[in-house]
């Protein structure tokens, strides 16, 4: 399968054979391999706003823009993604500090970052940042961390999934699969405390319903299932990540506990 990739400019930033300049918001998107750092972007904070990401001062995220002006009302919302696909932004390997950062056009706190998290990123390698945790309004900061997506080597014979923590009142927990066939359940992750991540494990193709538990329980913490089930296909790559309020109980609240599924490849 063939990967998508989002350049990202900055000054000196040079990937690959590419050299390259352009206004500070443009993305380009590119349709072969790249040499650099390769980065995801989850808003995954309870009731943060929007926001776009950055890496010191130049951005990573962001809507196409043929004026070169920020939209106030477009970014990575609560419960999103970026690449949205299964792609990945690339930078130069270098450290940086990655902002979670208001629109500078947003109504209210323009500009302001409300996460910020100093890191190293590595060429040829790939990761995952999250905002994670419960939005403090007063003031006015989520929590982040990052992962390394240490991506497995493509096989046809079945696809490879992974479990990230991102609800900060949830003790540890595990992560199993049920296959909607066979009726055959498979813990794919075990005891995975906030901001961690499980390494990649290969699972048969098939669809699946999901389950997050406490180690030693088999009370269902977390369920995705019914016409949520999701499909892992072969030769694929999953990420599934929980987000919300471990304390609410609504089945519809958009701060619930929630199972996502992003295809990294």
């Amino acid at each position: 399968m063939k990967n998508k990739y989002f350049l990202i400019p900055a000054v000196a930033f040079i990937i690959s054979i590419f050299l390259y300049s352009c206004e500070k918001n443009a993305v380009q998107i590119i349709d072969v391999p790249v040499s650099g750092a390769q980065l995801k972007f989850f808003n995954f904070g309870v009731n943060a706003p929007v926001v776009n990401f950055f890496a010191n001062e130049t951005k990573v995220s962001a809507a196409l823009s043929a004026t070169g002006v920020e939209s106030g009302t477009t970014g990575v919302a609560y419960g999103t993604v970026f690449p949205a696909i299964n792609s990945y932004a690339v930078i130069a390997p270098g450290t940086y500090n990655f902002k979670g950062q208001r629109p500078s056009t947003a109504t209210s706190d323009a500009n302001l970052a409300i996460s910020s998290l100093s890191t190293a990123v590595q060429d040829g390698k790939n990761y995952s940042l999250y905002l994670a945790g419960i939005y403090n309004s007063t003031s006015k900061t989520i929590e982040s961390f990052i992962v390394e997506d240490a991506l497995p080597p493509v096989d046809t014979s079945g696809g490879y999934v992974r479990f990230v923590h991102a609800i900060s009142n949830a003790n540890p927990l595990n992560l199993v699969l049920k296959n909607n066939v066979t009726g055959v359940e498979t813990v794919v992750a075990t005891n995975i405390a906030y901001k961690s991540a499980s390494s990649f494990v290969k699972v048969p193709f098939g669809t699946y319903e999901l389950y997050c538990r406490y180690p030693n329980s088999a009370t269902n913490i977390i369920s995705r299932n019914g016409t949520s089930a999701v499909s892992v296909l072969r030769a694929n790559t999953y990420t599934f990540s929980i987000r919300g309020d471990i304390t609410v109980t609504s089945a519809t609240a958009a701060n619930r506990p929630f199972i996502d599924n992003t295809p990294n490849r």
